[in-house]
């Protein structure tokens, strides 16, 4: 059965690296393509453009992404170079380092460096108690949160990877995310949408040519002539071609609540071919911002995300070299400037906008792909189909209504980022610069924060703190920033509802108990990841 080319709806998606070939892929495969689907597809990209990523860190929404697009995991970790990520471990960001503490590159804890980690594992919960109240009353005794509540941070420290050779793809005893090669996961996403149906062009996009209704009627191209569509997608980075230049949608900066706006990254070796790779991205905090460090399985991406109101690109070089030690001898750094925030409006008339001409923030939690992923899921979704034979009133009241709809929660979903991002920052006992002071200055925390943490001062996060299509990060998320950064919840006046504290026990030990046995059971990462390259994975051990 196939479907009439008048039926079809033409989607333009312009630019691509990441945001453009995700966007294509899992849009292909979820509405369909050709004469056999209901759209079609075409993306076109300049060859003068690279790509800005440097991060190369996801979340883990980014495994059920790639299993709809159809990317097998095996494939997609060796053509994108990728590793396993299973949280971040953040050092300094507290309390200041000891005036005598040494540099630190070192997994896990390390005398004179305050530490802690946000895994990507949920509190342990099966059949006894919800654990975090009873920690907060010290039935674990003086374990930080996270290593109470799960095996994970263990795991990790030890270099073990959160599955086996013989877990299902996308499947496995932990959960996790990925680093990767941003160039490379771009080419395969490429090729992939291409299999897909998706048409590919290499162009330039000289004029946006807008209608009388204030929508885009087509692009005029250097190569190619004219691009009509039913709807755009402005995948043009920090340029925001479309929703930006020629519908001139307001940026929204948010600099007086995350200071940081540049960024120096640095790719180097590690010091032996057979080095252990750490899964998790370390985030070390310094005297204007941190650093990022993750490991792929033939090099360490690393850099230093900074306020160029509180230092100069000459002095964050310097301390993202000294970082580094020896290995950044001799290599060049590559200088990133940005601006956090995101557009008034994502979806304009017949123009949505995704990545980064939608909005970016610091690379702190890794949300940037998966903006892109939380977008063309929406997009797939809200796509304004409406019955055949539309006429231009009902089919712009159509879209305008979705606009409002996806705006709406897009919206909402930009807000609660800054929210937990800031709270990496609010709730510092640092002083030793004025960076970590001014981050800690309540004026400098949004309202919708204040109000939480005044809450959470006398009861834990919990879910009605949340409305769930507005969040990116869950309640255990901030329950491991919150009381990973010493945050003090009160549950004293409360205890005597809390009638469960023998079971609770109970479970903080048997966590401890089955500790060994988890990691023996675990591959080393280094392992696992040249295994997968060479073989794949091997589901019930086949």
């Amino acid at each position: 059965m196939t479907v009439a080319e008048g039926a079809r709806r033409r989607i333009v998606i312009v630019g691509g690296g990441t945001a453009g070939w995700l966007t294509a892929a899992y849009l292909a495969k979820t509405l369909g393509t050709g004469l056999s689907g209901g759209t079609d597809i075409t993306l076109i990209e300049s060859a003068d453009i690279g790509i800005i990523g440097v991060g190369e860190g996801t979340f883990p929404t980014i495994r059920s992404t790639l299993a709809a697009i159809g990317i097998d995991e095996a494939r997609f970790l060796r053509e994108s170079t990728a590793t396993f990520k299973q949280g971040v471990h953040f050092v300094d960001w507290a309390e200041a380092p000891a005036p005598d503490a040494s540099p630190t590159q070192a997994l896990g804890a390390v005398p004179g460096h305050s530490h802690y980690f946000h895994p990507f594992n949920f509190p342990h919960q099966v059949k006894g108690p919800e654990l975090l109240p009873y920690w907060l009353l010290g039935a674990a005794g003086d374990l930080p949160f996270a290593e109470a509540v799960t095996l994970q941070k263990a795991v990790a420290d030890a270099c073990r990877a959160p599955k086996r050779p013989v877990d299902p793809p996308y499947h496995a005893p932990l959960n996790y995310a990925y680093h990767f090669d941003a160039n490379r996961l771009a080419v395969l996403l490429r090729t992939v949408a291409v299999e897909l149906g998706v048409r590919p062009l290499v162009g330039t996009v000289d004029e946006v040519i807008l209608d009388d209704t204030g929508a885009v009627a087509r692009l005029n191209t250097r190569e190619h002539g004219g691009l009509t569509a039913d709807l755009y997608i402005d995948c043009t980075g920090f340029r925001a071609q479309i929703i930006g230049q020629a519908l001139k949608v307001p940026f929204k900066p948010c600099g007086d609540v995350l200071f940081n706006d540049r960024a120096v990254a640095l790719q180097v070796p590690y010091d032996r071919p057979d080095a252990p790779i750490p899964s998790y991205t370390v985030a070390t905090a310094h005297e204007a911002g941190w650093t990022w460090d993750i490991g792929l399985n033939d090099r360490r991406g690393t850099g230093y995300v900074y306020s160029s109101r509180h230092t100069d690109d000459a002095r964050a070089e310097e301390v993202l070299r000294r970082y580094i030690g020896p290995m950044a001898a001799g290599r060049d750094v590559r200088l990133l400037k940005f601006e956090s925030g995101c557009r008034s409006r994502h979806w304009v008339g017949n123009c949505v906008a995704v990545g980064l001409s939608g909005g970016f923030f610091e690379p702190l939690e890794s949300t940037g792909i998966m903006l892109i992923e939380v977008a063309a899921h929406m997009i797939a979704q809200f796509f304004p189909w409406g019955p055949s034979g539309l006429d231009s009133a009902q089919t712009a009241a159509a879209m305008a209504a979705t606009a409002r709809t996806y705006n709406a929660l897009m919206a909402a979903r930009y807000d609660r980022i800054v929210d937990f991002l800031k709270l990496h920052y609010c709730l510092t006992r640092r002083t030793d610069s004025a960076y970590w002071r001014d981050n800690a200055d309540p004026a400098t925390v949004p309202d919708s924060l204040r109000d939480r943490l005044a809450l959470w001062a006398h009861r834990p996060p919990g879910r009605f703190d949340f409305v769930a299509d507005h969040e990116t990060f869950l309640p255990a998320s901030y329950q491991y920033v919150l009381y990973g950064m010493g945050f003090k919840t009160d549950l004293e006046p409360a205890r005597a509802l809390y009638r469960r504290m023998d079971e609770a026990k109970h479970e903080f030990r048997g966590l401890r108990t089955v500790m060994p046995q988890a990691l023996s059971s675990l591959p080393s990462h280094r392992d696992l990841v040249e295994e997968v390259y060479r073989t794949g994975f091997r589901p019930g051990g086949r």
